[in-house]
């Protein structure tokens, strides 16, 4: 089997979205996909040709095989995924509700949440040109923080590059708890996306040049400023474009779109604004779209 040139590692559950846009408490019908940071950019990378493996642990249960069956119909390989008996496969709701959409997580005990560092001796790593990982996973349990923790010492050596979102989820843990954690990893990638809003929320920094200055100058750290624009920051300099104006019927699922738009340029030997440029353009298509991922046939 050939290795995968990009891994990406983190929970997927199963989502469950109203047919039509209304609240949970009345809708009548209901579809279900699949959500997760990692996964979503999984399939953005995989539609644009690369070689592109997903990792976790699910549970051994209908929802787990589902999840698997979806993601292997997008050209992703699962073949590093991992069952278990002893959890289930997590599951969120989508509430749509007039002013923004809410998410409701059901994954406390999830199958994800018992990956732990003997996890990553199965996978390879260290021959991809890429692993894709966010802050999500590191806050999912003990296990998965000290996994996260591991993963750069891991690639450390290696020619593979290290890609790292930030994903604070104050559901998942607090900021006392994930600051310290996500700050550490941040400083060790080689790529880090992080909102001007989570990062205020986190490290109490009001301006992209404040996020880089504390981050360090280690890899390139991409600042996305909703409907502003992104700016990346490196020893090469700063690079700065807008967003595009479109109307946006969902944020959910935009930020992932977009790393996967930057990382497929970057990938390929692109230029810093056309990466930039292109992870807009796949945020754009997701925007506009009530699902996580916006296969291009249906854009």
């Amino acid at each position: 089997m050939e290795l995968p040139d990009v891994v990406c590692l983190g929970e997927t559950m199963i989502l469950v979205t109203p047919t039509e846009p209304s609240a949970l408490e009345d809708a009548q019908l209901f579809y279900l996909t699949v959500g997760g940071a990692e996964s979503t950019v999984a399939m953005y990378l995989a539609e644009f040709g690369h070689n592109t493996a997903w990792t976790s642990v699910v549970g051994t249960d209908p929802l787990g095989t589902r999840l698997i069956q979806t993601l292997a119909a997008q050209g992703v390989d699962t073949s590093y995924v991992v069952f278990t008996d002893d959890a289930p496969t997590g599951v969120y709701f989508k509430n749509p509700g007039e002013a923004s959409t809410s998410v409701h997580y059901y994954r406390k005990g999830s199958a994800a949440s018992t990956m732990a560092v003997g996890f990553l001796e199965a996978l390879p790593l260290a021959t991809a040109h890429l692993v894709h990982t966010s802050g999500i996973t590191a806050g999912l349990s003990v296990s998965c923080r000290d996994l996260m923790l591991a993963i750069p010492g891991q690639l450390r050596g290696t020619p593979t590059k290290l890609s790292f979102d930030v994903n604070y989820r104050p559901g998942v843990w607090s900021v006392r708890e994930a600051a310290e954690v996500l700050l550490g990893i941040a400083r060790q990638a080689d790529y880090v996306f992080v909102g001007l809003d989570e990062a205020a929320v986190l490290w109490q920094t009001t301006t992209p040049q404040s996020i880089y200055d504390l981050i360090g100058p280690v890899g390139k750290v991409i600042v996305k400023d909703g409907a502003v624009g992104a700016t990346e920051f490196s020893v090469d300099g700063e690079f700065f474009v807008p967003a595009p104006k479109i109307h946006v019927v969902e944020e959910v699922g935009a930020g992932d779109a977009f790393a996967a738009g930057y990382l497929t340029v970057q990938l390929t030997g692109g230029t810093s604004l056309d990466s930039l440029q292109s992870g807009h353009r796949l945020a754009a298509r997701t925007l506009q779209s009530t699902s996580d991922f916006v296969p291009r046939e249906r854009v």
